[in-house]
């Protein structure tokens, strides 16, 4: 009876055990790769971009605009005041750091921060997958690869900058508001983890509709659409709960903007300095059918610049086929498809990934597509529904494997 007791216990303590370690290697992995960036970018004299990290300061002293510009590029200058256009949470992530040590000096650990910010949402990745039934340890460990290793988060994490910190605090944010969504549905928890990570990625205001469908029990679920009437007063019910938790991101968005532009609809990327081939594609709109074909490109078969040699093209920065940097993103078709979650979840991440496609920027500078990110934890909730369903076998770790070398590769060549 003791053992029968101590066996559970046992079990929790050995996978907490191989947890920790599997994510202790991702870290270590991350800050390995970081320091030779950061060493290659000082070579190279990189301009560093920690507008958070002076957002935060900023927000600290009672501004919501910088004293001076970091850069040229990617700020809206009005007069003595510089703004970042990039949406804010982030700041407010870092502001603690930046209280303690001041915003020059939480600057420079840039890198470790966003090398614990990439941890964390795998970390966060692992506890979901366990709760969408992954028993295996192992297969856990391949969905972390796939992951950190095998999308651009890899490369966000190391390259630094305004542009990525905010992807990193998303991916946490939506890891996050997941974990929420299949464990205790509490709508008001989804609604404000929905609402800071639309302060960090706009684009993830299209996930709202799956935070309120997830927040219903299954019952009632099942009675939708066509027991509406039935289910109606429970539906209001989380509706109104899901708008408590994401209206006061909402309404700070649109002082934030006002104070700042005199429009709250206004969040500065229409106004930004870009370099000249990045305006021209803005002068098109900042969302237009336009640059569809571009980001299209840019996501599912781009492969860069041809070359006469082995593997006969070379990574230009602009992006590069999903299918050639994670191929083992595929797993997710895998999933149980006859199931409504798992269509739900399928077209949460078409919807979440749909502004980008229209957007402007294409994500420029990058390797992969970047702007996926954004929907990437849905997919990957998919791909663990897949692993708990059929496991991973050895054919989808090998496409795994070649995603995590590909994209060593490239970070070894943009590098």
């Amino acid at each position: 009876m003791p053992q029968s007791i101590a066996a559970p216990g046992v079990r929790r303590s050995f996978a907490l055990l191989v947890g920790l370690l599997t994510l202790l290697s991702a870290l270590i992995v991350y800050l390995a790769a970081a320091r030779g960036e950061a060493n290659l970018a000082s070579a190279r004299g990189d301009v560093a971009r920690p507008d958070f990290y002076y957002l935060a300061d900023a927000f600290l002293h009672g501004r919501t605009w910088l004293q001076q510009a970091i850069s040229t590029y990617d700020f809206v200058v009005v007069g003595a005041r510089a703004y970042v256009p990039f949406a804010p949470f982030p700041a407010f992530v870092l502001a603690p750091l930046v209280a303690l040590v001041g915003p020059l000096s939480a600057a420079t650990l840039e890198p470790l921060v966003n090398c614990l910010l990439a941890v964390a949402g795998l970390a966060l990745l692992w506890r979901l997958s366990g709760r969408l039934g992954v028993a295996s340890l192992g297969d856990r460990a391949w969905l972390l690869a796939l992951f950190g290793f095998s999308t651009a988060t890899w490369w966000i994490t190391i390259r630094g900058g305004v542009w990525h910190t905010g992807q990193l605090v998303a991916s946490i944010l939506t890891f996050g508001a997941l974990l929420e969504a299949h464990g205790r549905r509490r709508a008001i928890v989804m609604g404000l983890l929905s609402g800071a990570g639309f302060l960090s990625r706009a684009t993830l205001l299209a996930a709202l509709p799956y935070w309120g469908w997830r927040s219903l029990s299954e019952d009632v679920r099942a009675r939708v659409p066509g027991g509406l009437a039935e289910a109606a007063g429970v539906i209001a019910r989380r509706a109104a709960w899901l708008t408590v938790g994401f209206t006061p991101a909402l309404l700070f968005s649109l002082w934030y903007n006002a104070v700042r532009f005199g429009n709250p609809l206004e969040s500065g990327y229409g106004l930004a300095a870009l370099v000249p081939f990045l305006e021209a594609r803005r002068e098109l709109g900042v969302f237009s059918l336009a640059h569809l074909g571009m980001n299209l490109d840019y996501f599912l078969w781009h492969l860069g610049q041809p070359t006469p040699d082995f593997p006969w093209f070379k990574p230009d920065g602009l992006g590069l086929s999903v299918f050639v940097t994670s191929p083992g993103l595929l797993l997710a078709v895998r999933a149980d498809w006859r199931k409504r979650e798992t269509v739900a979840l399928g077209l949460t991440a078409l919807l979440v990934l749909a502004p980008s496609l229209l957007y402007y920027g294409g994500g420029w500078y990058q390797f992969g597509y970047r702007y996926a990110l954004d929907a990437f934890p849905f997919v990957m909730a998919l791909c663990a529904m897949a692993a708990a369903r059929h496991g991973i076998g050895r054919w989808w770790k090998a496409l795994i494997v070649v995603g995590v070398l590909v994209n060593a590769c490239g970070i070894y060549v943009l590098g």
